[in-house]
């Protein structure tokens, strides 16, 4: 995989930094984001970039006992939350409040991304990711995605990967 640098096409978001500071393998993929296209964001990336949804995830945010926590599942599927609190060593979680999720992360609901956040929160990643040579995860805005190794996004994000999808 080539790793984009500074000029990829709508480079230069937290994710990217984060991505070139660690010298990761990633390529970066833009697309016209459209807001009437009836689709999710994780479904309107999967079409415009040609490939399976169950190769793009989507970056969700939950509060686990109180605390804010990542989970990053398929946009084929659907998030357990009690799967996640029990992957985190929580008993109870609820999706978080989207303008929460927004100031901590410091992205836009439809372009929060696990990578760069404003403040790093605890990152569970669906094992289903690992079948893949390569996984897509937003690039910190709506319409750009990157592409990357799920081992990549776990070391970068200290990620513990656990089945948390169903559907």
């Amino acid at each position: 995989m080539a790793k984009k640098r500074k000029g990829a096409p709508g480079g230069g978001t937290p994710a990217t930094v984060a991505l070139e500071s660690a010298g990761a393998d990633y390529t970066l993929h833009a697309y016209a984001h459209d807001p009437e296209s009836g689709l999710s964001y994780g479904e309107e990336a999967a079409h415009a970039l040609g490939t399976s949804p169950e190769r793009v995830f989507k970056t969700l945010v939950a509060e686990v006992d109180g605390a804010l926590t990542v989970a990053v599942v398929p946009v084929a599927g659907a998030l357990d939350l009690k799967a996640l609190a029990s992957a985190v060593g929580g008993k109870r979680a609820a999706m978080a409040d989207p303008a929460a999720a927004e100031r901590t992360t410091g992205y836009v609901r439809g372009g929060i991304s696990p990578l760069g956040q404003r403040r790093p929160l605890p990152t569970v990643l669906d094992e289903s990711a690992l079948a893949f040579p390569t996984i897509f995860v937003s690039a910190g805005k709506r319409g750009l995605e990157v592409e990357l190794a799920p081992a990549v996004l776990l070391a970068l994000t200290s990620a513990v990967r656990s089945p948390i999808a169903r559907g």
